[in-house]
């Protein structure tokens, strides 16, 4: 009876353990998880989380085709680069504008690649009202919503609509400076002055003689 006793008890401190340990194994790999930047795929197919970029081996191999978690090419998040190809963000801003100067780092704390046009010259006021229908700066398009004049309010509304990530998760990225809105006009090409002419000889006299 003793005997029977102990090897139950034996047995029952062999299931705790075994509970323990797979305990521990499903703790450990969560930690994993959560520290984890990188997917790797094996070429069996087994995956793998790693905080170590990826090999050139590893990369080629099927399935990383997206090798990172919270980063992509050129620093740009997934959210982000899906927001861009739906709502590609464009700014047009003046000099010596301090709602243009808020709007511009507003986009930018908030990690939101644009292009970026400048507003400066007569021409490109005119060509501000004739496309928005207003000369007023600056003004934020988001896809085909322009926001004219900045409001914090409207430009986060229409973001998050447009699924930029709320908080700035860019890496190593650097927004491209602004452009011209319009061209400006070629110089008048001068006119020539006409070279000078040879003197004119006079005419003949009847007799052949010339003076």
């Amino acid at each position: 009876m003793n005997t029977l006793k102990i090897h139950s008890r034996a047995a029952a401190g062999r299931s705790r353990l075994v509970r323990l340990v797979t305990v521990a194994a499903l703790l450990g790999s969560a930690a994993t998880g959560a520290l984890a930047q990188y997917k790797i795929v094996g070429p069996d197919g087994q995956v793998t989380y790693t905080d170590k970029p990826p090999t050139a081996a590893q990369m080629k191999a099927p399935g990383n085709a997206t090798q990172s978690a919270t980063t992509s090419t050129g620093g740009l998040p997934y959210e982000t680069r899906q927001a861009m190809a739906k709502y590609p963000v464009t700014l047009f801003a003046a000099k010596s504008c301090q709602p243009c100067d808020n709007a511009r780092q507003a986009l930018r704390q908030r990690g939101v690649p644009f292009s970026e046009y400048s507003v400066n010259t007569d021409a490109d006021i005119a060509a501000l009202q004739s496309r928005f229908g207003s000369p007023t700066a600056p003004v934020i398009l988001i896809g085909s919503q322009p926001v004219i004049g900045y409001s914090a309010q409207n430009v986060t509304g229409y973001l998050d609509a447009a699924g930029y990530p709320a908080q700035a998760r860019l890496i190593g990225y650097s927004w491209p400076p602004a452009q011209p809105l319009t061209s400006p006009a070629p110089a008048a090409a001068a006119i020539p002055e006409p070279a000078p002419s040879a003197p004119l000889l006079p005419p003949p006299s009847k007799s052949g003689i010339q003076f």
